[in-house]
């Protein structure tokens, strides 16, 4: 009997384990896809909001307006509308706990 139920909990340990991976990836690429814009973990180098460090009441806030229109934008609301009430805390969470960097100062386009 405590065989049975050593198994079933290493089963259930290791299905967990393989759902939260699949979670964390899931979030490594919804986060991924804002760097293109907002810089690696967030941390914008441009003229697009940082988003590291921001506080997670705020950032669901913003994306729930881009979302739902009340907040114009040419390309966020496009974004917001792909996400799921649950990935939107979950890169509110993600950006939160994201430390904020020194700005870089950006290199003129005579130097490259």
């Amino acid at each position: 009997m405590k065989a049975c139920a050593l198994i079933a909990a290493a089963l259930l340990f290791v299905v967990l384990s393989a759902q939260a991976a699949g979670e964390d990836n899931h979030l490594r690429v919804l986060a991924a896809s804002c760097a293109a814009c907002h810089g690696m973990d967030g941390n914008s180098v441009g003229g697009t909001p940082v988003l590291a460090g921001l506080d997670r009441s705020h950032f669901m806030l913003q994306m729930q307006s881009f979302r739902d229109g009340t907040r114009a934008s040419s390309v966020m609301h496009h974004h917001a509308k792909g996400l799921t009430q649950q990935e939107i805390e979950q890169l509110a969470d993600h950006f939160a706990a994201q430390p904020r960097g020194a700005a870089a100062p950006l290199m003129p386009l005579g130097n490259l």
